[in-house]
């Protein structure tokens, strides 16, 4: 039987790294999210990379909240994948971070 979506949330680990001037990593994602959260906590531009595609440029102290359920509550097959990586540029004094939430059965 497959997951309700709409019934049980789990959260995933907090990947989180501090910006260095160089591309850090972060991840994979072990989960496919139905809620993500992307949040440059850093006081600088943060270029963000998702599977080596350069994906968005996040202005300092700048957060997205991706909810990938439809509207009705039911996650479809529309998430990030399991083993997703992302990486992250950026000089400034702070850290990037990614938070997630993910379906799980009761």
């Amino acid at each position: 039987m497959g997951i309700n979506n709409s019934q049980r949330a789990a959260a995933a680990p907090e990947l989180i790294a501090a910006m260095t001037g160089s591309a850090v990593q972060l991840g994979p994602l072990i989960q496919n999210p139905t809620i993500i959260i992307f949040d440059n906590q850093s006081d600088q531009g943060v270029v963000l990379y998702w599977n080596l595609v350069q994906w968005k440029t996040f202005t300092a102290d700048e957060a997205l909240v991706l909810d990938l359920r439809a509207a009705h509550g039911n996650a479809p097959n529309y998430t990030f994948s399991i083993g997703d990586t992302f990486f992250a540029t950026g000089a400034g004094a702070g850290s990037f971070s990614i938070s997630y939430l993910y379906a799980s059965n009761p």
